[in-house]
């Protein structure tokens, strides 16, 4: 019998959560079980992300909660580019952190307690030039796994619906880029991975 989708994915997230912990690359929060893992090399990869020409040019950037994603949210801060956050589990919907109000606070204000003490919590924002993604693993044909629930695909789809298309990238480890991810076509994709060591642009 034929296996379905959703548990081919979950068995990957399995296996994932799994090696990054045994590699002992996982950081807090642990165990990765149920998370976007965090992992040794995140800030890193946010580095690289930051250097790249689409952030370079990006007033407006839109982050996930995820943990490893936190050091991105704080570059954006500090680069002066207005932040949006997207609460987790999308219960409180979305914040827009503006710079020039947390100087000296891009630590905390990256933080979801400090999104929610510095943020405005918003439903219509300018458009982001960039989007970051967490990820449990992603492919090079750009299909993205994520925890499960259906959260980073929701939040890809509501920009969809406010502006059109727009550039999606993920931040993850190198051992998170696999050979094939599983999908289905309700499945949001990515048009940049970033890792520790490397950047790569999916071919679209």
């Amino acid at each position: 019998m034929l296996m379905s989708v959703a548990l081919e994915k979950q068995l990957l997230r399995e296996k994932i959560w799994s090696e990054i912990e045994k590699s002992g690359i996982a950081v807090f929060p642990i165990p990765c079980q149920g998370r976007i893992p965090n992992f040794k090399g995140a800030e890193t990869a946010a580095r690289r992300l930051q250097e790249l020409e689409e952030w370079k040019n990006a007033k407006v950037i839109f982050v996930s909660p995820d943990s490893p994603q936190r050091k991105v949210r704080e570059n954006a801060l500090k680069d002066g580019k207005t932040l949006i956050v997207a609460s987790p589990r999308l219960k409180k919907g979305y914040f827009l952190i503006n710079p020039a109000k947390v100087k000296g606070k891009e630590r905390f204000a990256s933080t979801i307690k400090g999104a929610f003490k510095f943020g405005v919590q918003v439903k219509e924002f300018p458009k982001p030039r960039v989007v970051v993604e967490g990820s449990v693993a992603a492919d090079l044909d750009g299909h993205r796994l994520g925890k499960g629930r259906g959260y980073g695909d929701a939040e890809i789809q509501t920009l969809k619906r406010m502006f059109g298309k727009v550039l999606v990238a993920t931040t993850v480890h190198d051992l998170q880029v696999i050979k094939e991810v599983p999908f289905e076509e309700k499945d949001e994709k990515v048009s940049i991975i970033i890792t520790p060591t490397m950047v790569i642009h999916v071919s679209s």
